[in-house]
Order: structure tokens, then C-alpha cells, then sequence
């Protein structure tokens, strides 16, 4: 058989070559188109369930919160290992599935099952798809000097990762650094006494005033007008000890429109909430009781980048199943178009220092010139070995061709190339089996030619 197939392709040179333009246009077509990650994702589909309870210890929410979760994640189908950790006010559990599972299969099945779970005190758990290889773009967002870390801060966390969220394909965006706005009222003890005023009322005439409330029209001719009640001073939640009652920035620290400027609401609005009235009438307020100021949550550590070592950063992190070329290009768009759309306030801009893209492009750039190195070396050695240069161009040419034929089938099934795959690329495996064979042809060819000599 093997002879047969020399026979015709020695005989029809004008189809194998026909082919050979074909496969080089289809391979170069499927490069083009072809997706190629960074790094493989060897690990099977591993899920990520946290539950929060603020104030509980690590015995109470293992209790409570772990082990309900691990019975009700038991029952999913292709569930290998389930792991947990329980801290002070977090349940973490992480649960890994056999290979082959889909991924939005486990994913369904896992919330279907956490439904079953009844948690204290209401907590819904969080359920986030955990991607060993995800990290695709890292960005610093800086500011004028007198901007502060705090208002970076709160830009991150309520105009980046918002509209980062949106672009599809992107499923998580951690932000580092800076510090969280907070509005600290540190209540006066012999005040609240003198005043005759418990914390608990304190606490609940705060989180009364900090909301909207609706109101009936009022007709003018043949108009309505709505009327309602603005007292939106933050949102979150109140912690509160004896003497100090902090509340967190909520969504009155959202940047609003698009002229650059941070809507804030003053302390004055916290410190004008009525706590209640005093003997003839005259109301007590906050600021009879306690001091109002803006502060931040305490800081567990910082980012850095180069010389500064206190910046705000955010990695960007896509779907598992999801191509990088494609979720980047979108990440950057985004980017580039929050940094010129007046997003953000002005003199600040998300300026990248990291994307896979270049690690791909650098890499693959090496690739390509090792590879045109190895054909070079290879044509070389058989020319000079030989001394026949169809049979040299024959093999240093097989280099491309066998390349581009395993591009082309890798596309037509559907897989991602990878780094490390392209750069484990042996150019002696592709032409071993190319030199013993063409020398062997090379070697009947002489001696047919010796023999066809002799005879005359």
C-alpha cells in the first residue's frame, strides 16, 4: 500500500501539489481563527460556597452553616470531594466534581440542592465557580493626588466592577487595596443618659431615616405631581458596640451621572436624624449624643505596584468555559471605553498593567521564530548531508505542513491550543519519520539510476 501511495504521488504532481496549497490556505485560515490559552485548564469543575454570618466564632458556624451545606451538596450528582473551612463569620465550602461533569450542569444541580438547606437568621449562601487559570487582566486605577485612596476606593467598588460585570464572559472582579468608606458615629455614653436615650433607639432611628419613602400627588390643573420623602444616607448594615456605631458607605457613595463628581451626602444629614424630643418640645438629634465623621473599615493589608506600595488594584477573572481571546477583547473595550465615556471622575483612569494577550503574543511570537530557525537548521543539515536540495526543501517543508494539518484538525474539533503545548513543540519527532523516508526514496532513486547506467 505504502508503495502504491509513493507511486501515485510521485506520478501526479499536479494533484499533491494542488493539496498542498489547499492544506496551506485551510491551515492559515484556522490559525487565524484559532483559540490559544495561556494555560491548560487541567482540573475538573470545583465550585465554591460561602455562607456569612457576622458575629458568630468558627465553632457556631460549623455548626450551623458548614455541616447543613455539606449534607445538602452531598446528594449532587458527580460530587467527588467536598472540602470546608469555617472562620469567624464565614463558611467556606468547596466541593470538586468528576471529570466530564459540565460545568452549568454542577452548577445547577448544586444551587437546586442549597435550596433545600434552611440557614439561620435567613443567610442565602453564594455559590462562584472556582477557575484555576481565570486571571486574564489586571488594571491600577489612579487618581489626582488630592483624590485619596478612599474615593478610588469606592469608584472600584461601585463603578468598575459594575460595568466590568456586564461584559460577557466575565464572572468575578477582586478588587485590592485602598480603603472602604464608612460613616462612624461614636456615641457619647453619659450623653445618651443625660438625653434618656438607648442605644438600641439610636440605632433604629438611623436605620429609619436612611431610607425613601412615597407619598401621595398633588394635582396642579390637569397634572399630577408625585410626592415623596428623601432620607437615603447610606446603605449596608449597622454595626453598633457601647460606644461606637459605624455604617458603612452604601449607595449614596455611588458616583451618579456623568459629569465626574461624587454625589456624597454630608454628615449633616446623619447628625440632623431626630432621636427624639426633650421636655418642652425641643427634639434631640444625633449630634447631641454623638459625633459624626467619615472614616474607613479597618485595613487586614494593601496592594502595591512599583515604587507605590498603597494603590488600588482589581484583577478580572473569566468563565471557565469560555474562550480568553474573545472575554479579553471585550474587557478591554470596556475598559477603554469607561476611561474616555466620562465614567470616571476626571484625572482618574483604569490604566492595565497585566492581560493574557501579551503572554500569548510574546509567546507565541517566540514560537514562530524558533520555528522558522528549525526549518532553516533542518534544510540545512539534509542539503549538506545529501547533496540533493528537492530532497532537503522536501523535509524542511514537511515542518510547516504537519503543523498546519494539527492546527486545522484541532480547530475542526473544537479545542483550544496552549502555551505550553505550542512551546513542547519537538521538530524531531516531525521529521524523523520525513528523513528516513525521503532518504530511502533518494537512496532506490540512485541506485535505479546506477542500475539503468549499467545496463547500457
Amino acid at each position: 500500500m505504502l508503495r502504491a501511495l509513493l507511486t501515485f504521488a510521485l506520478s501526479r504532481r499536479a494533484i499533491i501539489l494542488l493539496g498542498l496549497l489547499a492544506l496551506i490556505g485551510t491551515g492559515l485560515i484556522t490559525f487565524s481563527k484559532l483559540n490559544i490559552e495561556a494555560y491548560p485548564n487541567p482540573a475538573p469543575v470545583i465550585l465554591e460556597i460561602t455562607a456569612q454570618a457576622p458575629g458568630l466564632s468558627a465553632e457556631e458556624m460549623e455548626r450551623y452553616y458548614t455541616i447543613p451545606m455539606e449534607i445538602g451538596l452531598a446528594v449532587v450528582p458527580g460530587v467527588e470531594v467536598i472540602r470546608s473551612t469555617s472562620f469567624y463569620g464565614l463558611s467556606f465550602v468547596r466541593v470538586r466534581f468528576n471529570y466530564g461533569v459540565d460545568y452549568y450542569f454542577a452548577k445547577t444541580q448544586a444551587a437546586i440542592a442549597l435550596q433545600g438547606v434552611s440557614l439561620p437568621n435567613g443567610v442565602s449562601p453564594t455559590i462562584q465557580g472556582s477557575s484555576l487559570v481565570g486571571e486574564i487582566f489586571r488594571y491600577e486605577l489612579v487618581g489626582p493626588p488630592h483624590f485619596g485612596l478612599t474615593n478610588l476606593r469606592t469608584l472600584q467598588d461601585w463603578v468598575m466592577q459594575r460595568r466590568l460585570l456586564t461584559v460577557p464572559g466575565v464572572v468575578q472582579v477582586v478588587a485590592w487595596g485602598g480603603t472602604t468608606k464608612t460613616y462612624n458615629v461614636e456615641v457619647d455614653l453619659p450623653k445618651l443618659d443625660a438625653y434618656h436615650v438607648t442605644l438600641p433607639q439610636v440605632l433604629t432611628a438611623i436605620g429609619s431615616a436612611n431610607i425613601n419613602v412615597g407619598g401621595r400627588t398633588v394635582n396642579v390643573g390637569q397634572q399630577s405631581v408625585n410626592i415623596r420623602g428623601v432620607g437615603l444616607i447610606g446603605g449596608g448594615e449597622a454595626e453598633a458596640t457601647p460606644t461606637t456605631l459605624d455604617r458603612y458607605a452604601g449607595e449614596n457613595q455611588q458616583p451618579q451621572g456623568r459629569n465626574g463628581v461624587l454625589h456624597n451626602r454630608k454628615i449633616e444629614d446623619i447628625e440632623n436624624i431626630v432621636l427624639g424630643s426633650q421636655p418642652g418640645g425641643i427634639p434631640t438629634l444625633v449630634r447631641d449624643v454623638a459625633n459624626v465623621s467619615v472614616g474607613y473599615l479597618p485595613r487586614l493589608g494593601k496592594a502595591g505596584r512599583d515604587y507605590d506600595n498603597d494603590v488600588v488594584t482589581a484583577i478580572v477573572i473569566m468563565d471557565r468555559t469560555l474562550r480568553t481571546n474573545e472575554v479579553l477583547a471585550r474587557v478591554e473595550a470596556e475598559i477603554q471605553k469607561i476611561n474616555r465615556d466620562g465614567t470616571l471622575p476626571p484625572g482618574v483612569h483604569a490604566i492595565p498593567f497585566y492581560d493574557r494577550g501579551t503572554l500569548v503574543s510574546v509567546t507565541t511570537h517566540t514560537v514562530v521564530h524558533n520555528l522558522v530557525f528549525g526549518i532553516v537548521l533542518v534544510f540545512l543539515i539534509q542539503w549538506i548531508f545529501l547533496g540533493d536540495l528537492r530532497s532537503a526543501i522536501i523535509v524542511g517543508a514537511n515542518i510547516p505542513f504537519a503543523l498546519l494539518f494539527s492546527i486545522t484538525i484541532l480547530y475542526l474539533m473544537g479545542e483550544s491550543a496552549n502555551l505550553l503545548s505550542i512551546g513542547a513543540v519537538d521538530f524531531g519527532i516531525i521529521v524523523d519519520s520525513c528523513v528516513i523516508l525521503v532518504e530511502n526514496i533518494f537512496r532506490n532513486l540512485q541506485m535505479s539510476r546506477e542500475h539503468q547506467q549499467e545496463l547500457r
